[in-house]
């Protein structure tokens, strides 16, 4: 898979879960995938402050990402 074959499908990952980050008024954004296997990503809004937001990181955000692309190994949340 290409970069930007990855890039995109990460893309799409995050556009099926911002919604349900919106709805609690947060957002998420890409900031980088290093070596085709680990993605940064920033929770914004709401979801900066928000208690659950490891939770949220882990089993929504990684668990969907690695539907779309498999070969992600970790996901990362920078403030």
């Amino acid at each position: 898979m290409s970069t930007e074959e990855l890039t995109n499908n990460v893309e799409k990952a995050l556009e099926e879960i911002r919604p349900f980050l919106n709805s609690d008024g947060g957002d998420i954004s890409l900031v980088s995938i290093d070596e085709g296997k680990h993605v940064t990503v920033r929770l914004e809004g709401a979801c900066i402050s928000c208690s659950v937001n490891q939770m949220t990181l882990k089993a929504g955000v990684e668990t969907t990402i690695k539907k779309y692309a498999p070969q992600i190994e970790t996901v990362v949340n920078i403030t």
